[in-house]
């Protein structure tokens, strides 16, 4: 009788929340328990439970005393027997691995490219050796991610799960992932760390799909005591891995693993993501690696000229630093291009033979971001006239945008100050140097403030 009615209930929750929302949260759902006067519901992890205690119990409650008034409580638990069974996979894929996913073992740190060393390489990607923490030259836009990455890495239990690490492309995400999982493997050999990019997990569950042999996938996943996913934005809109991803998510977390995740933009931001998934993401550490700052792009090219054991002037280091502001990829390849026309060619590097180089790279980047476009931008996302960016007015509703808008050109173009000025109406170039001081002391300690402008930046740059 009891079974009959809960079936009847699960029906009329299914017309009720629809077909995505009962599949993701009701349908696992099973009838625990009986007793006079109220059921237990189980559900196979701590997450879901929870989840569901919050959203849907109330409901559940009123549907089933319609259904039989004698039923005053309903109690949501975790099954014991279901979620130990996939403690005991795991345990089983972990101790006694495929023998398809047994590769040679560890080559030493300072291999040139690559370093396969552990049990999962041959299932998630190598990892690139030059990406160290020694190598992260670290500045005010990246420090809060890196002392968090540091602390991943460090620590022998999770603090936080998932860290999510979110920045534009080229700011160190993949470095910082990749620094973790060589720390994790030099501090402790016998934890297990998988490394691999959103689009290699769904390549994987897609052949396992095709083989018919997912239930191998989710042990080898499932197994491991770090998974670390790179560019999850790639899964939106598949909703088969995003499914899966969500379940080997939370059977993972309900293990206490560790889940390192990394994106163009932040959880609530991430556009064909269930939003159950960016709920889960959120629900860790958000970390954002913000735009470089001349002093970071300065410091990362004296790290990197080092590294090179190249010899180059620091007013070409300084050159490089201001002009190309794009990302620390494009950045370290202009140094490249430089230091290696100066060994093939066998001349001295100069600020001219830089320029003569590096010409086409120059003009793409002075064609990026002009003052004007920062001017139209800044007055769009404030509701101003572009005609207030060069008039006299002074009230904060305009003074505020038009200084973001020096700070803007001043970080994101070329130009100098007198030659900013000029664009704001004829200012002096003390108003633009004022303007820029202003807003870096605002984004100090106004932290909407400094999401404004750092949202602007990337609109500009993107």
């Amino acid at each position: 009788m009891v079974k009959s009615e809960w079936d009847r209930v699960k029906v009329r929750l299914k017309d009720e929340v629809g077909d995505a929302a009962y599949r993701s949260w009701l349908r696992p759902i099973t009838l625990h328990d009986t007793s006079e006067g109220g059921v237990k519901l189980a559900l196979p992890t701590r997450f879901m439970r929870d989840w569901v205690n919050t959203h849907y119990a109330e409901r559940i409650r009123t549907l089933w005393g319609a259904e039989n008034p004698a039923i005053r409580n309903v109690e949501i638990v975790v099954e014991a027997a279901r979620a130990a069974s996939a403690t005991q996979n795991a345990t089983k894929a972990k101790a006694v691995p495929a023998p398809a996913a047994e590769p040679a073992r560890a080559t030493p740190p300072c291999a040139p490219a690559t370093v396969p060393s552990n049990d999962t390489d041959e299932l998630g990607a190598p990892l690139d050796a030059r990406f160290t923490f020694k190598n992260f030259v670290v500045g005010k836009p990246n420090e809060f991610a890196w002392a968090a990455a540091r602390r991943i890495a460090e620590a022998d239990q999770v603090s936080f799960n998932p860290l999510f690490l979110y920045g534009g492309v080229g700011l160190g995400k993949t470095h910082l992932m990749h620094a973790i999982a060589h720390h994790i493997r030099e501090r402790n050999p016998e934890r297990s760390v998988l490394y691999l990019s959103a689009e290699k997990f769904m390549y994987r569950f897609i052949r396992a799909l095709r083989g018919q042999d997912t239930m191998s996938f989710k042990e080898q996943f499932r197994s491991v005591d770090v998974l670390m996913i790179d560019d999850v934005q790639f899964i939106a809109g598949k909703d088969a891995t995003q499914e899966e991803f969500f379940h080997t998510f939370n059977a993972l977390v309900d293990q206490g693993r560790q889940i390192v995740i990394s994106a163009d933009k932040s959880p609530s931001d991430l556009e064909g993501i269930e939003e159950r998934l960016r709920s889960r993401m959120a629900c860790g550490l958000v970390a954002d690696i913000h735009a470089t700052t001349y002093e970071l792009r300065l410091g990362i090219l004296q790290s990197k000229a080092e590294q090179m054991g190249a010899i180059v002037p620091q007013k070409v280091l300084e050159f490089l630093a201001h002009k190309i502001i794009s990302n620390i990829r494009e950045l370290e390849g202009a140094l490249n291009r430089v230091v290696a026309h100066s060994q093939l060619v066998g001349r001295a590097i100069t600020l001219e033979t830089t320029q003569e180089v590096l010409h086409d790279l120059l003009r793409a980047s002075d064609r990026r971001i002009t003052i004007e476009e920062i001017q139209k931008k800044v007055a769009e996302h404030f509701t101003i006239k572009l005609a207030e960016m060069s008039s006299a007015r002074r009230s904060r509703q305009v003074a505020r945008p038009r200084q973001i808008a020096m700070y803007l050109a001043k970080q994101l173009t070329s130009r100098s100050l007198p030659e900013i000025g000029r664009k704001f109406g004829g200012r002096d170039h003390t108003t633009v140097m004022h303007a820029v001081k202003k807003v870096e002391e605002l984004k100090e300690c106004d932290h909407n403030f400094a999401e404004d402008v750092e949202l602007l930046r990337r609109m500009l740059q993107g």
